[in-house]
């Protein structure tokens, strides 16, 4: 038969630390920053008129700095300006607590807007 251990003399064993310089690192790969930025551009944008792309980013990172540039396409009528700013603070929110960097930066493109609820809606409209 084989002895079954309490776990009490674990707790006395004295614990071995390892600094901070040796533990190692973590490293997230850009692409996975940039889907994270993409998943929260969605998350703000909200729901969209059929048609409409998908929001999509790419990210510069240095460090634990990253700059992100987002992809959108809008439903129209709406406030372009109010929703790029949500779109901001999401990607600011949601890199910042998943992936712990530091985001000072998030430029938001629009690259087109569709037309909500008029006849031939999910015409689209760019520059």
């Amino acid at each position: 038969m084989t002895p079954v251990s309490t776990g009490a003399g674990e707790l006395d064993r004295p614990r071995t630390v390892v600094p901070p310089g040796e533990r190692g690192a973590t490293r997230i790969a850009d692409r996975v920053v940039a889907k994270i930025a993409s998943q929260a551009a969605r998350e703000a944008v909200g729901t969209l008129p059929p048609g409409t792309e998908r929001p999509s980013a790419g990210v510069t990172v240095h460090h634990d700095v990253v700059h992100v540039r987002v992809h959108v396409e809008l439903g129209y009528p709406c406030d372009i300006g109010e929703r790029c700013r949500s779109v901001r603070r999401q990607v600011v929110e949601r890199v910042s607590t998943l992936v712990g960097m530091h985001v000072p930066e998030v430029v938001v493109q629009v690259e087109g807007l569709h037309l909500a609820g008029a006849p031939g809606a999910g015409q689209r409209r760019t520059r």
